[in-house]
């Protein structure tokens, strides 16, 4: 029942909605959907959300053999590789205007791992050689410029000079490494690797795992650090429940593709632990809370973070065998289904919820950073799995 309610979802809502965004004018898709559901055609179109909806539409052809989908990815793909690269510097921007010229200069390295996971993903659905080309560009880009000895580092100039990390920084925060982008620079390189069997990205890649395992995961604490300073030092006191639960089912998927039987043990052993604290900590009513900060429990109810929960579980009780996980994956999808849907005609998901399970009013429905990704890819995942 779960994978049928998840592909009726993905088939007859996520990608209707996200069909109608289609700019067949500017090319790429619209950059902004106000709470009220109003379409504003002029708004800046994010490189991090075109790149997400390329990964989107190469996933949904790749699973569901929709030739709509392909032409769609095509769309998507046809505009970051014409307007988002930077060909005299190299990478990929952060912003773009509605027409496609550039809004915001900014190199990062979290938007230049969508970049890579996506023309990897499109690579796979179309075997357009030249979207697998433009990923190893960018992947040799990101190991010249975006990496030191230590880890990934976060923001430049368009000519690479290192600049405050505003982007992926919060909660008065200014961090030179976080683990949000070593954690998707990760998922980038799986998918890289997957698709090109390249040795150097697979060497990148060993890297990623292992820096988590050696700095980012808490031993103590049994969760993933979040902010860093430079010497990848723990700044802030964060726990962060979406990331820590996606994060498990990601590293598992990338020691999957490496087939090191040791890393997988250590990979493991440490997800069983993650796993575990997230099911005994971040449940409440049926729903996955945000974060801690502080010890203090942000209790917003963040559509990302009950989609990955779906998937992190299910991934779990795959892994596992225990079946708390899997009634958790759908007891969220329960919540999902219920309240993080969006029923007005029109609508997709509600950007989060409160205690009450009220939609946040001052939160779009489609803006640089909500976009098809998790809750597409939880639709594609559990249609895989189950």
């Amino acid at each position: 029942m779960l994978a049928r309610e998840c592909k009726k979802e993905l088939t007859e809502h996520i990608i209707p909605f996200w069909n109608s965004l289609e700019d067949d004018d500017n090319g790429g898709f619209y950059g902004y959907v106000g709470n009220d559901l109003t379409l504003d055609k002029n708004a800046p179109k994010g490189v991090i959300l075109h790149s997400r909806i390329l990964w989107f539409y190469s996933n949904c052809y790749l699973v569901l053999k929709d030739q709509n989908c392909l032409k769609k990815a095509k769309h998507a793909y046809e505009f970051l590789s014409k307007y988002c690269v930077d060909k005299e510097n190299g990478g990929v921007y952060w912003m773009m205007n509605a027409d496609g010229t550039v809004n915001d200069s900014m190199k990062h390295t979290y938007c230049q791992a969508f970049f890579i996971y996506a023309m990897s993903s499109y690579y796979d659905a179309s075997k357009d050689k030249a979207a697998l080309e433009l990923a190893l560009d960018v992947f040799a880009t990101v190991e010249e410029k975006c990496r030191d000895d230590v880890a990934y580092l976060e923001a430049f100039s368009k000519d690479w000079n290192i600049i405050p990390n505003d982007a992926l920084s919060e909660n008065g925060l200014m961090a030179d490494k976080t683990m949000n982008t070593t954690l998707h620079v990760m998922e980038a390189y799986t998918e890289l690797y997957r698709v090109s069997s390249d040795k150097r990205v697979l060497k990148a890649l060993r890297f990623t795992l292992e820096i988590t395992l050696d700095k980012i995961y808490d031993k103590n604490g049994g969760k993933l650090f979040v902010f860093f300073n430079k010497n990848l030092n723990e700044i802030g006191d964060i726990y962060s429940y979406g990331h820590d639960i996606e994060a498990t089912w990601l590293i598992d998927r990338a020691c999957d593709v490496i087939g090191d039987e040791h890393l997988s043990k250590r990979c493991a052993e440490m997800n069983k632990v993650i796993v575990k604290n997230i099911a005994d900590r971040a449940l409440s009513n049926g729903r996955l809370n945000n974060e801690v900060e502080h010890g203090v429990v942000n209790t917003w109810h963040i559509w990302w973070v009950q989609a990955e929960g779906v998937v992190g579980f299910c991934n779990a009780y795959q892994r596992y065998g225990d079946a708390r996980y899997l009634e958790i994956s759908r007891t969220l999808w329960n919540y999902i289904k219920d309240k993080m849907i969006d029923k007005r005609l029109g609508g997709e998901w509600h950007s989060q919820l409160d205690d009450n399970d009220q939609p946040a009013d001052f939160k779009p429905v489609v803006d640089p950073w909500k976009c098809p990704y998790h809750n597409g890819r939880m639709c594609l995942e559990i249609i895989s799995r189950m």
